[in-house]
């Protein structure tokens, strides 16, 4: 590797690209906003400073060398690289970075995008499906909605979101003509779907193992639910429009206040006026849509 200090003024390398993209030292002049002359003259230097020729100079333009064409398509890269990095530093006061669970994300948040549009017009939102929740300090996410339990470290702002009650929900075509709701001895006769949080033995205070369908999403097997392959126990926020809609039913009175519950959190100090709307926003809006669902 050329050590950093043996490497072209980079306004040479600039001209050079911009040159051979435009395969003109007028329109790569016009780029860079300098003269024609000054263009030129970076590109003769890199020349010397290479011992070979880039371009050929033609009556009615330039053409690149073998060499120089060969170089062209790295130094492209690379600026394009410098530019990208470049516009990951400027500020952007209207963006927000929210990490949620996929089911968070697909059941709760999702669903009400167009709605925070609407409350907050200029606000980019930036969601991330993660699982965990991030390392504020580390990670560039302003608010995260994920599992957790108090006590929460100081340097947190956290409040509780989504209480767990857990319900069994089947499709309606599933259950046909059985009647509801379903004893235990009822649910032998269906296919019992199973998530990551996998409720399934504490619902039925049963320690065996209990076969069926895995799903690593919570949301995967409420997808299932609906297509009528089976039984799944779930938090019921994040089935409410099923259950408003009638593609879901509860099949059993039972409900199970499973733990941890769902937080959403944001480091304590300085944010920007956009990340404090969206934070004030999912604490208004969300908390209402879960309690509503629980209702």
């Amino acid at each position: 590797m050329t050590p950093r200090r043996h490497l072209p003024p980079l306004n040479a390398l600039r001209a050079f690209e911009a040159a051979g993209r435009r395969l003109s030292f007028r329109a790569a002049a016009e780029e860079l906003g300098v003269s024609q002359g000054a263009v030129a003259q970076q590109v003769r230097a890199l020349e010397a400073h290479f011992g070979l020729p880039l371009f050929r100079r033609l009556a009615r333009g330039l053409t690149l060398t073998p060499q120089g064409a060969a170089a062209l398509a790295d130094m492209t890269r690379a600026f394009d690289l410098l530019a990208g990095a470049s516009e990951r530093l400027k500020p952007r006061p209207g963006r927000v970075t929210i990490s949620a669970t996929p089911t968070v994300a697909t059941r709760i948040l999702i669903p009400r995008l167009a709605e925070l549009r609407e409350a907050l017009p200029g606000t980019e939102l930036r969601t991330i499906a993660d699982e965990d929740l991030p390392d504020f300090d580390r990670d560039d996410v302003d608010i995260a909605i994920g599992l957790a339990r108090p006590p929460f470290p100081p340097a947190l702002d956290a409040h509780r979101l989504i209480a767990q009650e857990v319900i069994a929900l089947a499709s309606p075509r599933l259950i046909g003509a059985t009647p509801l709701p379903l004893s235990e001895q009822d649910l032998r006769g269906f296919t019992l779907l199973h998530h990551c949080q996998d409720h399934w033995p504490r619902f039925l205070g049963c320690r065996a193992p209990l076969p069926g369908p895995q799903f690593n999403m919570t949301t995967l097997a409420l997808d299932a639910a609906v297509a009528g392959q089976g039984i799944v126990v779930a938090c019921n926020a994040f089935a409410a429009t099923e259950l408003a809609d009638g593609r879901l039913v509860r099949v059993m009175d039972r409900v199970l206040r499973a733990d941890p519950d769902y937080y959403i959190v944001r480091k304590r100090g300085s944010q920007g006026p956009a990340a404090e709307a969206v934070w004030d926003w999912c604490l208004a809006q969300l908390t209402a849509t879960a309690a509503s669902s629980a209702a």
